[in-house]
């Protein structure tokens, strides 16, 4: 077995004592509940097109909402979702949102804005919610959540100008990291950007769930024997890239290693090409370098340019390709499934390395991955705050 299916069969005490109890069978657990999440979609087709028609049609502009893990699916499906409504698509993190609003928005427009929140309960998700559904009447809400209880999710059942999508409680991760509810919540998107035009995301969706089932087999193999590195002063820091949608799993997979190990890794991600000006400066020997590599040819080569150049400098001493792979690269993870999976596609497939690394590094340095914070100071849904008009 790979050590992820090894951590599925350990007893409950053994899972509940090293704070395993949660985030491995999180993690594992995603290509299968990518499959509900697309047969609910497909559930809520009417009434999703019922709701969002008047957007659609008018091409109103659209804002993707959320915070820290939540924010990073609106980057993972913006470039999809720009395409398939042809309009305007914005990322804009609710943390922004809640202090900046007149900053963003015209008041004279008409705005769709998607929200994503795994609780639904997070105090700037749910106070820019509210404040838009008392002051903006010309913005409609579309709410994606896993969590019923969950405040922003009971707003949108309020309202008239606002709908929610509530996913599987499967997928409402138990454990501090967003692992199946980012992925999910991503898929849910993708399935967004072709509500109004067909297309074969079922058929992509397959090679996704194929790629996925082979990241966490030989990932999880992988993330586990880099991880032994840390005992004997090897890897320390980590640097992820990509280009367009995988840039935004470069975003996660750099929060997910970073908060499973409690900052004990230091942690950056980078666009292909922005890393030359200026960031490449802060790698290392001690660092590990991922690169997602693209399935389009002309992205790909830019990609492989980049990975010759690093190894060129000799300014890290291990490269991880996902996706591809290139004589630069002393490690590299992909399959045939890989080629069937345009680059807008990849994000919930390539993150889920990030997500492994994050569970193996943080075991290694004696952490609890269902609670990597001993200190408490970060915590599953953020913790509430003082919000002001």
């Amino acid at each position: 077995m790979n050590p992820l299916s090894t951590l599925l069969t350990l007893s409950d005490a053994k899972k509940r004592e090293a704070g395993l109890f949660y985030t491995p069978s999180e993690i594992a657990q995603q290509p299968v509940t990518w499959q509900a999440t697309y047969q609910l979609f497909e559930t809520l087709k009417p009434v999703l097109k019922s709701f969002l028609s008047q957007a659609y049609d008018q091409r109103w502009p659209i804002c993707l909402i959320g915070a820290g893990t939540s924010d990073y699916i609106g980057h993972s499906v913006a470039n999809l979702l720009r395409r398939g409504w042809n309009c305007e698509v914005s990322v804009v993190a609710s943390t922004d949102m809640l202090t900046n609003r007149e900053d963003l928005i015209l008041s004279d427009r008409n705005y769709l804005w998607i929200h994503f929140s795994r609780s639904g309960d997070s105090p700037e998700g749910a106070a820019v919610l509210e404040q838009a559904l008392e002051s903006c009447p010309k913005v409609k809400h579309l709410v994606v959540s896993c969590n019923e209880q969950g405040r922003m999710v009971q707003l949108a059942q309020q309202s008239q100008n606002a709908l929610a999508v509530l996913l599987d409680d499967k997928v409402n991760d138990r454990g501090l990291a967003m692992t199946s509810s980012f992925t999910n919540m991503v898929i849910l998107g993708q399935a967004l950007s072709s509500l109004w035009v067909p297309d074969d995301f079922e058929k992509k969706l397959e090679a996704m769930t194929r790629a996925a089932d082979f990241l966490l087999d030989q990932g999880a193999t992988l993330a586990s024997a880099l991880s032994k590195t840390v005992r004997h002063g090897g890897i320390e820091k980590a640097c992820f890239v990509g280009a367009g949608g995988l840039g935004a799993a470069a975003r996660e997979s750099a929060l997910k290693l970073l908060e499973l190990t409690s900052g004990q890794i230091q942690t950056m991600y980078e666009t292909t090409l922005g890393l030359r000006h200026g960031p490449m400066s802060s790698l290392n020997m001690e660092t590990l370098f991922t690169a997602f590599l693209s399935s389009g040819e002309s992205r790909r080569r830019y990609d492989v340019d980049l990975l010759n150049e690093v190894r060129a400098k000799r300014v890290v001493r291990t490269i991880v390709a996902i996706g591809g792979t290139d004589a630069a690269c002393d490690y590299s993870l992909s399959c045939a499934a890989f080629a069937d999976i345009p680059d807008a596609y990849r994000p919930p497939v390539d993150v889920i390395f990030g997500q492994l690394l994050g569970l193996f590094f943080s075991m290694e340095i004696g952490m609890k991955p269902d609670s990597p914070s001993p200190n408490g100071l970060i915590s599953r849904v953020v913790e509430k705050f003082a919000i002001y008009a």
